[in-house]
This record gives structure tokens, C-alpha cells and sequence, in this order.
């Protein structure tokens, strides 16, 4: 029965009934989904712009980039809120093969890099990707940051880039004489200035005008101060978004059997699939949602760019700028990025007017805005105070990207990087003892062949002595490079004339039998004469033989031969009262050990001093001990005539006291009257006016 449908169900209780055809879940995030598009779109519409113009291809193919990011791949499984689209970091490389090859090739080396990240993820190959060096990534990173940097100084003028990265920087100098000469220039640099300030200062906004992406503003801002007469600079070039589609026939995939083609293909498959995952890994911090699913992920953008390819448009990685505002817009699901994609297509075939009054040095304020949040020098600063090697890793890195190329700094960056790794993990520590004619070379750590130098020092070095042991038993690891030079040292000292030459190697069965030799023979072991669990020694509650053949001095007459306690250079024994002797007013048993020496009344016929245990019967009759204030009790014992019992003692049946008072004897030095005392800090010793040994135990109880 459907929650709420029965009648004793008052109105108002349970769970309310769902409309027929709407999903709950659907109906609790929609708004926030719907909320969440509305800005995500707000942020993609100049990136997707600025990123095609940068390109230097026509900024509606930016456009169908970001549209396929959101109604292809925002439907597709892998990252449930990472956002799709035409990415900054492949605007320069994009520029660079355009220039060269051609707009029309750009489509299949994209179509067959998508279809390359599909062939990983089903090789599931995505998680290799996050096996990379933090500085390489990071360096990766700085290294595209630096020459998108470069290529929009001269578009925040107006003015035509160079090409490369060191090109761009070898102009600079004419670039600025011929700012200085050109008033339209100027005002380029006006608008252009302002928005990059609009996009690092606006986060400093109060909350409610902080909402409206920094981006967002910059364009409309300077749209409309473009648009007075007294400005005469570079807008936004957009044509109709159906006519700038270029399918790619069977005839354009002829053309990449060329090696620069084949090296661009690599290149866009390797820095997309990278940047992609990397974003993915980030955007996991900032919820608490399900996780990426790398495999399908590196799958949904391999078919992304597939589709972008056969379009003929710019190839698509995950943005984490789109992400992150899609995250902070409090976005729940799918919804969001795949709504996006609808406002972009919308906005392309309905408004696309409205992007020819967006000036061109505005876009490039926000492109300079992206470069430097890739570039972020304050973290090659604290990678150098985290790890001065991989800062090194992170600098060589960018410098080579910068240099040379993308593909190549990368490779460049993981060499060091596994160099370094090398030889972090080759530390070897060579201890070496002479004595006379004798030496012996211990190692330890890792041997390989990049402390082989070390190695072959520190052989040479005991060449001269006859006999020599190189143990190498605490080898990690041992490549064959150093292998074989201690083998063939070894050789030639023995063909030398040498006398004993003994080498130990890692895993040898003669080497572990003598360390567990070694171990072996330890002060516990049984054959130690030192040992303290060996015949001589005594254990709690068992008499030591030693002084049993003391003489025995005479009783009380008439009661047979007393038997005297074992004086203080003795062992200690224990003595026991049953659990039905009540020891000073107490109910409980107590055990104790005799300081003074006492005499056994009769029912000791023996003559070894053996001392009751609890597990033994007890004597008939108990002797009280000097250093007590109270008798012993036992079974059968008439109190003296007289005898008056403390206050609270009840006195057993048959208690019969002996004839006299009873002996009084100082307490020995070392015990206080009432007992053992505290010890005092860690020397363990007791002083004679403590009587917490006797309150919770009774008088003489051993604790």
C-alpha cells in the first residue's frame, strides 16, 4: 500500500505522493542544476570565443566545441559535473598548425585523436595518466600558461603575434615603441588592461554583484565602451555557425600521413587526455558527489572529440574554469553541464549578432587572466621550498616547453624526472673496517649502476690487503652492473695472490645461517650461564635449594624442632592465608612476605623449610610472626586466658592464645610499620610513614 493512502493516515503525515512522470530526484536538484547552467554559460560563452580567436580559426567553431562538450559528452558516464569545451592550453598549438597545415587538417588530426583517448580508455589506460610527477604536471601546465601569455599581449594591441614563444619575446621591445606611437593602440590596451583587472580583482566584489561571472562583466563592460565613436579597434568576426562547419570526408584522412601531422596527432592526444583527468582529479576535491571514473571519462572525451573532429572543429578537453564555477554555482547532476550546451547553441543560432560588438583586446584580457592562473609562479616557489629536486623538474620543464616544444618539454620534464627518482632511490652506504692486513666492506641500501663510481672507489681502496669480505647481505637491491664488478674485482685479487677474498651477495644461504647464528645467541637463551631462567634461579611462590642445609634450631619443648624463616640474604617466600582466615578484621585473603625470622609452633614435622602455598593445606597451628601486631589465625587455636580481641575482630571458634605476651621486634629498615611505602620518582623506594600498603590490603600485603 502506497504510503499516505490509507485512511488511518492523518493528512499531512508520511511521505507526499509523487506526480506520475517526475522523477524525484529529478525535481529536488533541477532548480539548482538550472540555476548552475545559467552561469556555467555565462563563463563558457567569451572562453569558447577567446579560445577560437586565439586559435586563429573562426570563433563559431569555438562555439560548436563548447556545444558538443555539453549535449555530447554531458550526457556520456565518467565525471558526473566536469565541463567540457575548447581549451587554452591547445590554443597555441592549434595556432601553430594552422599556420602551418591549414585549417582544413584540423579536423581529421582532431577526429583521430578522439579516437585514439577512445582506444585508451577501453585499454583502460586511464589511471596512467594520474602515474605522472606532480612538477611534470605542473611544469606542463606553466609551459602552456607562458606562451598563450605572449600571444595575447600583442592581440591586447591589436596586433598580429609572431608565432613562437621566443619570437613573441624578441618582439616585445617594437611592440611597445609602436604602442606608444598609435592612439587606437592605446585605447586596445585600455579595454584590454581593464578586463584583465575585472577578472583578478572581482572576486573582491560584495556577494550579491559577485555572482556574475568576472568574464561575463568584462565583455559587456567593454562592448559598450567600444562602442563610442572615439574607439576604432578590432571586434569579434562571426559568421553563420551552420556555414563554418566543415565536415571531413575519406579524402581529408589521406593527408596526415606526414610526420609533423602524425607528431600533432600524438601531441593532442597525450595534453587533451592529461589535461583532461587532471581537471577531473580536481574538481573531485570540490565535492563530496560520486568520483570520476577515469577509464570512461578519457572514453566520453575520446568520443567528444571524435565528433568535434568530423565537424571540422576545435579540439575539446575538460576546462577546470567551467568546472569549478559549475561546482561553486551548486551544480547536482548532469543536468547542468548538458543545459549549458543548449544555451550556447541557442545563443549561436539565434543571437549571434551580438558577438560582433565584442572587442577583440577584451577576449585577450581574459585569455592573459587563464595564462597566468596556468602559469602561477607562487608554485614553482613552493615546490622549490616542498622539494628543491622536483622544483628543478617543474623549471626544466616549462623552460623546455617554452624553448622547443610542448610534446618535447614534456618527454624532457619525465626523463628528469626519472633521473632524479633514480637516484633517490639509489643511496648506498659503504662502511668499510681495516685491521692490519684484514678489511671488510659492508653495503647497504640500494646498488645500481649510477653508484657504481662509489662502488669501484671503495673496492680499489682495500686492493693492498690479503684478505678482505665484502658483504653485501643488506642489499635491497643489486643490479648486474654492480654485480659484475664485484664478481670480477674479486677474480682478479684472487689471481693476484690475494689470500682470503670472501663475498657475501644478498639471498646467500651461508650469510642467513650466520646472522641467524648470530641472533641466536642472545642472554635469553637457555644455554647462557648468565641467563636468569636457568637452574639457580627462583620463581615466584618456589623455594631456592641453596641454605636448605643450615642447621635447625631447637622449639618450644615438647613441640618438636622449630623451623626458622630464611634471613634477609635468602629468598623471599610467599605465604598465604586461606580464604576462611580473616587476617586483622579483614574477610579477604592476604599474602605477605616474613622480614624477621619466626618460629612454627607444633604441627611442623618437617625439616625442609618449605612455606605453605595456596594451593597446600595449611598447618594446624600458626605461630604469630614478630613484626605483626596480630596473631596468625587457624583452625583449632584456643586464645590465652585474658586475650581481648581489637575492636571489630570476631574471634574464631577454637581460638586459644599462647602462654606470654607476644614478641615484639622492631620492624626491619627497609619496611614501614604499616606496610610497604610509595615509591619515590623512579627508584622505586618506600619511606615508613606511608601506610597505603596497608589500607586497601591489610598489614604486610605484598603488592
Amino acid at each position: 500500500m502506497r504510503l499516505g493512502a490509507g485512511r488511518h493516515v492523518r493528512k499531512g503525515e508520511g511521505t507526499p505522493p509523487v506526480k506520475s512522470g517526475a522523477s524525484p530526484s529529478l525535481k529536488g536538484t533541477f532548480s539548482a542544476d538550472f540555476t548552475a547552467s545559467i552561469v556555467v554559460f555565462l563563463v563558457a560563452l567569451p572562453l569558447c570565443i577567446g579560445v577560437a580567436a586565439a586559435s586563429g580559426v573562426n570563433v563559431a567553431l569555438g562555439i560548436v566545441t563548447g556545444i558538443v562538450g555539453g549535449l555530447i559528452v554531458g550526457f556520456l558516464p565518467g565525471s558526473s559535473l566536469q565541463v567540457s569545451g575548447p581549451a587554452a592550453g591547445l590554443a597555441v598549438l592549434v595556432l601553430e598548425f594552422v599556420t602551418h597545415h591549414g585549417v582544413a587538417l584540423l579536423g581529421p588530426v582532431v577526429l583521430i585523436s578522439g579516437l585514439l583517448q577512445i582506444g585508451l580508455g577501453m585499454l583502460r589506460m586511464g589511471r596512467i595518466f594520474q602515474s605522472i610527477s606532480v612538477s611534470v604536471v605542473q611544469g606542463m601546465l606553466a609551459g602552456i600558461g607562458v606562451p598563450l601569455i605572449l600571444s595575447q599581449i600583442y592581440a591586447l594591441v591589436d596586433t598580429p603575434q609572431l608565432g613562437t614563444a621566443l619570437k613573441n619575446i624578441a618582439g616585445l621591445p617594437n611592440l611597445a615603441a609602436d604602442v606608444l606611437a598609435d592612439r587606437q593602440k592605446l585605447l586596445a590596451l585600455s579595454l584590454g588592461v581593464m578586463a584583465l583587472a575585472l577578472c583578478f580583482l572581482w572576486k573582491k566584489v560584495p556577494a550579491p554583484l559577485s555572482k556574475v561571472p568576472a568574464p561575463l562583466v568584462a565583455v559587456i563592460l567593454g562592448a559598450g565602451i567600444a562602442a563610442l565613436p572615439v574607439f576604432d579597434i578590432n571586434k569579434v568576426s562571426f559568421d553563420n555557425m551552420l556555414k563554418a562547419i566543415d565536415f571531413v570526408g575519406p579524402s581529408a584522412l589521406g593527408n596526415v600521413i606526414d610526420p609533423a601531422v602524425i607528431t600533432m596527432i600524438i601531441t593532442f592526444t597525450v595534453i587533451a587526455s592529461a589535461e583532461s583527468l587532471f581537471s577531473a582529479a580536481a574538481v573531485d576535491r570540490m565535492h563530496t558527489g560520486p568520483r570520476t571514473k577515469y577509464n570512461a571519462e578519457l572514453v566520453s572525451q575520446g568520443v567528444g572529440n571524435t565528433i568535434c573532429g568530423f565537424l571540422g572543429a576545435l579540439p575539446m578537453t575538460a576546462v577546470i574554469v567551467r568546472s569549478a564555477a559549475n561546482v561553486q554555482a551548486g551544480a547536482k547532476t548532469k543536468v547542468s553541464r548538458i543545459l549549458h550546451g543548449f544555451w550556447l547553441l541557442a545563443f549561436g543560432l539565434l543571437l549571434p549578432g551580438l558577438l560582433g560588438l565584442i572587442p577583440m583586446t577584451v577576449l585577450a584580457g581574459i585569455l592573459l587572466h587563464a595564462g597566468w592562473k596556468l602559469f602561477n609562479p607562487p608554485a614553482f616557489v613552493q615546490m622549490w621550498k616542498t622539494d628543491r629536486g622536483e622544483g628543478l623538474v617543474m623549471f626544466i620543464t616549462t623552460l623546455a616547453i617554452v624553448v622547443a616544444n610542448l610534446l618535447e618539454g614534456v618527454l624532457a620534464g619525465l626523463a628528469v624526472a626519472v633521473i632524479l627518482t633514480a637516484l633517490r632511490m639509489s643511496k648506498m652506504t659503504i662502511r668499510k673496517t681495516v685491521d692490519g692486513d684484514s678489511a671488510r666492506l659492508e653495503l647497504s641500501g640500494n646498488a645500481t649502476f649510477l653508484r657504481l663510481p662509489r662502488l669501484i672507489d671503495a673496492l680499489e681502496s682495500i686492493s693492498d690487503k690479503s684478505r678482505v669480505c665484502v658483504d653485501a647481505t643488506k642489499i635491497s637491491h643489486l643490479d648486474l652492473a654492480c654485480l659484475s664488478q664485484i664478481e670480477e674485482w674479486a677474480d682478479q685479487r684472487r689471481k693476484a695472490g690475494a689470500e682470503e677474498i670472501e663475498i657475501l651477495l644478498p639471498g646467500d644461504k651461508a650469510a642467513r645461517e650466520a646472522e641467524e647464528a648470530r641472533n641466536s645467541q642472545g642472554p635469553d637463551s637457555p644455554d647462557d650461564p648468565d641467563s636468569t631462567d636457568g637452574p639457580g634461579s627462583g620463581t615466584l611462590g618456589e623455594p631456592v635449594a641453596a641454605g636448605l642445609d643450615r642447621p635447625v634450631p631447637a622449639g618450644v619443648p615438647g613441640q618438636g624442632p622449630a623451623r626458622p624463616h630464611a634471613p634477609d640474604s635468602e629468598p623471599v617466600y610467599q605465604h598465604s592465608a586461606g580464604p576462611g582466615h580473616p587476617v586483622h578484621g579483614g574477610s579477604h585473603p592476604r599474602q605477605h612476605q616474613h622480614p624477621q625470622p619466626h618460629q612454627h609452633g607444633p604441627g611442623h614435622n618437617n625439616t625442609r623449610p618449605v612455606h605453605p602455598q595456596p594451593h597446600h593445606a595449611q598447618p594446624a597451628t600458626h605461630l604469630p610472626h614478630p613484626g605483626h601486631s596480630q596473631p596468625h589465625l587457624t583452625q583449632g587455636y584456643v586464645p590465652p586466658q585474658g586475650y581481648i580481641p581489637p575492636q571489630g575482630y570476631v574471634t574464631p571458634q577454637g581460638y586459644v592464645r599462647p602462654a606470654g605476651p607476644p614478641p615484639q621486634t622492631p620492624p626491619a629498615p627497609a619496611y614501614g610499620q604499616q606496610g610497604y611505602d610509595r615509591p619515590v620518582g623512579e627508584g622505586g623506594q618506600w619511606r615508613p610513614d606511608d601506610g597505603r600498603g596497608s589500607q586497601p590490603f591489610g598489614e604486610g600485603t605484598r603488592r
